[in-house]
């Protein structure tokens, strides 16, 4: 279903999850409600499991935006993760939140569609000037998806 709807905007798909997957997931629940499972065999800790994770399983139908599958993010944090053990400053809780705040950024830009390194550029010029700690909504005009930034920074 949902490689049916690829096409569509974010309010279609949205109307269309609903319409098609939402009862395809109601039924899929009723079925799990229904099973007699031994609580300590591994199918009756999967079934467990999923219970458990209804909430964020049924999140993708909050918004047509959102994918089904993490997948993109994981594809993205791939290289990172591979390399993490070879990088001295992640050694550290600090050195960690340091890479994990950058990798952020990077990612971020790169999904935004923005030239990573000329956004760096454009937050290490425009940042220091802004004073976020008393108005922190002034970031926003400082984030990927500003038009302001997508202007400067596009590939």
């Amino acid at each position: 279903i949902e490689q049916a709807l690829s096409d569509l905007t974010a309010e279609e798909r949205y109307h269309k999850r609903l319409e098609l997957e939402k009862p395809v997931l109601e039924a899929f629940w009723c079925w799990l409600e229904n099973l007699t499972v031994l609580n300590g065999s591994a199918f009756g800790k999967a079934v467990t499991y999923a219970k458990n994770q209804r909430p964020y399983l049924e999140n993708y139908l909050l918004d047509g935006r959102c994918s089904i599958s993490n997948n993109l993010a994981e594809k993205a944090i791939r290289p990172f993760t591979v390399g993490r053990k070879n990088w001295l400053f992640s050694d550290t809780p600090k050195g960690a939140s340091a890479s994990a705040a950058v990798y952020s950024i990077i990612e971020t830009a790169k999904a935004n569609g923005i030239e990573v390194y000329t956004y760096l550029e454009y937050l290490l010029l425009y940042m220091p000037d802004c004073d976020w700690h008393n108005h922190p909504e002034d970031l926003e005009n400082l984030m990927p998806w500003s038009e302001n930034v997508k202007r400067e920074c596009k590939r």
